[in-house]
């Protein structure tokens, strides 16, 4: 259980606006319905419309993206710069397309072909860029839902939380070094023990409430080098299933739900204090 001597707090606040591309380190972040603002909202898909990811295409790993004023710049090796602009749904209704996220399908916008072709040119794929409008709404999986929640392209879930204690206990298990950002994680908490995020349970951050529903299930994407893209070893899987396997899957973080609520300015900001309602129980590996 959580040592209640400790006292967590968010280290660090990361959003990915394009799935699979580099992530942002932010000081403090917006909370909406689906998860965090920017989070996730653009995706690249093949020309069979079926999501991309790092899973597949590693070179993924090395196109970075940042917030600039007008849209997000996209910069990657040997390419020039590349602003994509902020959907602005009173001016015109770009064109439909539907497009598939695992098991879900989905409606999404395409942008424009001159986008498509710098990420086809780069990736050495054919592919667009795509965006999910407020309109589109996309379930979590109904087992884990409490209250109708949705998301943006994530892999399931709108927010992940990994604590840094974790992450230094798996380094210290491991003949590499291992970064956050290996793991996607939105919300990164310290001042707790390692793998405290397993039994948070319900809690609060900044009076809005969040609910861990199920541990993160991990991939190949973790054994890439993200300042590579380079595969260099089966770490950390391979360590990572001695002591974190749970039904023939390897666990790290925990996926959440938050009750989100329009009336209020719904900010998380570094720094900001968890407070446990409900804890939960202890996993069994």
């Amino acid at each position: 259980m959580i040592d209640t001597t400790l006292e967590p707090f968010v280290s660090e606040l990361w959003i990915y606006p394009i799935k699979s591309l580099g992530g942002i380190l932010q000081d403090k972040v917006q909370l909406e319905k689906r998860g965090f603002q920017y989070d996730r909202r653009w995706m690249l898909v093949d020309d069979n419309n079926h999501f991309m990811s790092q899973r597949k295409i590693s070179k993924m790993a090395l196109i970075s993206v940042a917030l600039a004023d007008f849209g997000l710049a996209v910069r990657a090796p040997d390419m020039p710069a590349l602003i994509i602009p902020y959907p602005d749904p009173q001016i015109e209704l770009l064109e439909e397309v539907k497009v598939t996220c695992w098991n879900d399908q989905i409606i999404a916008h395409h942008i424009n072909t001159a986008i498509d072709n710098w990420f086809s040119e780069f990736l050495g794929i054919d592919c667009q860029l795509v965006y999910m409008p407020e309109s589109t709404l996309r379930a979590v999986d109904i087992d884990f839902a409490k209250n109708n929640e949705i998301t943006s392209f994530s892999d399931g879930y709108p927010n992940l939380i990994v604590s840094e204690a974790s992450l230094e206990d798996l380094n210290s298990r491991v003949d590499i070094h291992l970064t956050i950002n290996r793991f996607r994680p939105n919300i990164v908490i310290s001042g707790c023990e390692p793998y405290a995020e397993d039994t948070l349970g319900h809690f609060k951050i900044n009076n809005i409430d969040f609910f861990a529903v199920k541990p993160c299930s991990r991939c190949i994407v973790t054994t890439i080098n993200p300042e590579t893209a380079e595969k260099e070893s089966q770490e950390p899987l391979k360590t990572l299933a001695t002591y974190r396997k749970k039904n023939n899957k390897v666990m790290f973080g925990q996926n959440l739900l938050h009750q989100f609520n329009p009336a209020v300015v719904n900010e998380l900001r570094i720094g900001d204090k968890l407070i446990i309602i409900e804890a939960a129980e202890k996993l069994i590996f």
